[in-house]
């Protein structure tokens, strides 16, 4: 637990969380959800990333919407240590992810909403095959809104 709420307060991952990144690792990584999933990525058995796969229709906060497409999961992932970062690590994690979404959890796509100021991540994103929706607005945060269609 320490781990991700160092993690989470790493002024890198803070910034690409947005203002309304305020996640109460203690309260919820111990509550079990039917529509949550969260991971976390070891290198030799040391924590290195996390990973939050969500049912974005029947996640309880509503965080994407009601009109969203039944089946369509979202994915939060981040790399913990600045050190860890850009070695290929969030390249398989996203990939075990999206097929976690798909496999395990039936999923007919993936979302994800990085700020529009993180080129970084955006372009990741698009290398990896997500395409955009478009901007939309998460209480103060603009973001674009990227999906990853099941491929038949």
């Amino acid at each position: 637990m320490e781990t991700l709420v160092r993690w989470d307060s790493d002024p890198d991952v803070d910034a690409s969380g947005g203002d309304d990144d305020e996640f109460d690792w203690a309260a919820e990584v111990p509550r079990s959800v039917g529509w949550r999933e969260i991971l976390v990525a070891e290198e030799d058995g040391r924590p290195v990333g996390v990973t939050v796969l969500i049912d974005a229709a029947r996640e309880e906060t509503h965080y994407w919407g009601d009109g969203v497409d039944p089946g369509a999961w979202a994915i939060d992932i981040w790399i913990g240590d600045a050190g860890d970062r850009n070695r290929g690590i969030g390249t398989l994690m996203m990939r075990e992810a999206v097929e976690r979404c798909f496999g395990a959890h039936g999923a007919t796509s993936v979302l994800i909403d990085p700020l529009e100021s993180n080129v970084g991540a955006i372009r990741f994103y698009e290398r990896f095959g997500f395409v955009h929706e478009g901007p939309r607005r998460f209480g103060d945060d603009d973001c674009l809104v990227m999906r990853f269609a099941r491929r038949p």
